[in-house]
């Protein structure tokens, strides 16, 4: 995706193009794989694509934290760099902060982070997009805080769980259901929020 967005630089809105375009492309081959599996391993898939952390054990915990020691510090020592690339790539380059190099390497770390975290448990929705604005609102600092946002986003996973064990009285219906259902209401006051602003 990074060397399709590519030109002269990779800039955020071709990179989220190419990225509806590969999705799309990959969600396509994932409904022909579908019909093609077994019926019942095609249940257990769609129960993983909602996400889901019904029968994890330590096994599963050890997947997610294996790149833990290798690419947190990554991250953690590039975030700095965040605040600077969002004011412009120029204005990041005139602070001493090189744009590409520096995207890359967050978005190879990040990328190898969330890649565990999803062989894990399934790609739970809404996660990333909803659990900076709390942590920011907690912390009340300037600038992407990636630390407590993963900590917010554990939390609200973790919290997410707990309500559909409550609601169905047992761990059958997939925590990414709950996710995905209030990700697309907090989407959608947080659009609602932008247009009552004039901002939309």
């Amino acid at each position: 995706m990074y060397l399709l967005a590519w030109r002269r630089g990779v800039h955020g809105y071709r990179l989220v193009l190419v990225g509806i375009g590969a999705s799309a492309v990959l969600g396509a081959a994932t409904g022909f794989l579908y019909v093609r599996a077994d019926i019942g391993k095609a249940a257990q898939a769609a129960s993983w694509m909602i996400g889901s952390l019904n029968a994890r054990d330590w096994t599963d915990v050890r997947v997610a934290a294996l790149g833990l020691p290798a690419l947190l510090p990554v991250v953690l020592v590039h975030a700095r760099r965040l605040t600077m690339l969002e004011m412009g790539d120029d204005t990041a380059a005139a602070l001493g902060v090189p744009p590409e190099r520096s995207r890359l390497v967050l978005l190879a770390a990040g990328t190898g982070l969330t890649a565990m975290a999803v062989a894990a448990a399934g790609p739970v929705p809404f996660v990333a997009m909803a659990a900076p604005q709390p942590a920011r609102r907690v912390t009340r600092a300037a600038g992407p805080n990636v630390l407590p946002a993963g900590w917010t986003g554990a939390l609200l996973v973790t919290a997410a769980d707990l309500v559909t064990q409550r609601l169905t009285g047992s761990a059958l219906l997939p925590v990414g259901v709950l996710t995905g259902v209030a990700g697309g209401a907090y989407l959608a006051w947080l659009l609602r929020g932008e247009r009552r602003g004039a901002r939309l």
